[in-house]
């Protein structure tokens, strides 16, 4: 049976990324593409890559268009996506790639966000570890999923195996990631010109402001974090379009043994698909993630710092946030979870 399907904020990136990737996908329909400021246009004005769709025109974003369909998308900002929960209570599925139904804590909303709190959904990263099992076991049959962000995420699966098995600290953990500008949407905005990142790495929301911060620390709790989770948590804007590197580490718990850290995150996710620890010795690149729904995980221990340092290579429009939130879809919907995915990136 085809789903029919539509997607809003779909002249964004991450809208589009949606999008290209569904348009892969052998049992939907993408019968509806809304936008806000480009409504009107055709949906190849705004993503002239999407040759297949070319025949589909951009909407507006309202509940009545958006309504009647088996799943809708909600590709928009955060603060916007919360308005559409309760006008499309009759649709089956609603995924939000926003940040409105993340977190749990309306605190750590207030704090980061500010502005409407909404009921936290089902969290969209099936790999994660959390007590009892995976995350992947609360998104069957789920009716709302909230995709994650693509930081919190990508740090998020990188420690959550030595917090779950108990070989690392949940304090003091530090965090630096490079990142590209198409995290932060499509919107003009002269920090991201290329003339202002090319041959240059930016920092950004240094000092524990940025907004993914509580959301790691939530997935971290769910891991089974003992005490109050801290990190340092610095984000860098690199001159490549998309990818981040997320080199995370922690502190070892006293009397851990290197066998017991390397086990800790094998055995997590040596069944994983999508979530792949490399060979000893072996760190990840973004070039190898390029277009893929894969996290690479290089994993090393440094004995002189009593630190395990895990360096994880996403694409952060595909792991981070469109493949993220197709794939819990799919297990949602008691489909096949690598349906309309894949594990290869695109190279050069």
């Amino acid at each position: 049976m085809t789903i029919s399907v539509a997607v809003s904020g779909a002249s964004g990136y991450a809208g589009g990324e949606v999008l290209r990737l569904l348009a892969g996908h052998p049992d939907i329909e993408i019968r509806t593409v809304t936008a806000h400021s480009n409504a009107g246009q055709p949906l190849i004005q705004s993503q002239p890559h999407l040759r297949s769709l070319a025949h589909l025109q951009l909407q507006d974003t309202t509940p009545e268009i958006l309504a009647g369909h088996g799943v809708v998308f909600l590709a928009l900002p955060h603060g916007q996506s919360g308005q559409y929960t309760d006008a499309l209570a009759e649709v089956p599925l609603v995924i939000d790639a926003g940040a409105d139904h993340r977190l749990t804590s309306r605190a750590a909303w207030d704090a980061f966000y500010g502005g409407d709190f909404h009921e936290p959904w089902t969290y969209g990263v099936p790999e994660l570890p959390v007590a009892g099992g995976k995350q992947r076991e609360h998104l069957v049959d789920a009716h709302r999923i909230a995709a994650p962000g693509c930081n919190a995420s990508t740090v998020s699966l990188s420690l959550a195996p030595g917090i779950a098995a108990g070989v690392v600290e949940a304090q003091d953990i530090v965090t630096v990631l490079a990142v590209g500008p198409s995290g932060a949407g499509k919107s003009l905005k002269s920090h991201l010109l290329g003339s202002e990142l090319m041959g240059s790495a930016n920092p950004y929301a240094v000092g524990g402001t940025h907004r993914h911060i509580p959301e790691i620390q939530q997935a971290l709790a769910a891991a089974g974090a003992q005490g109050d989770v801290t990190l340092s948590f610095t984000p860098v804007l690199v001159p490549m379009a998309r990818g981040i590197l997320a080199t995370s580490t922690a502190r070892i718990v006293d009397g851990v043994s290197d066998a017991e850290i390397r086990a800790a995150w094998e055995d997590t996710y040596g069944g994983e698909t999508f979530v792949q620890v490399l060979p000893e010795g072996t760190m990840p690149r973004t070039a190898d993630v390029l277009g893929a729904n894969t996290a690479l995980i290089g994993l090393a221990i440094d004995r002189a710092a009593g630190r395990v340092i895990v360096v994880t290579a996403v694409d952060n429009l595909v792991k981070g946030t469109a493949g993220a939130a197709i794939q819990s879809m799919n297990i949602a919907l008691g489909l096949p979870e690598d349906r309309g995915l894949s594990v290869n990136g695109v190279a050069p």
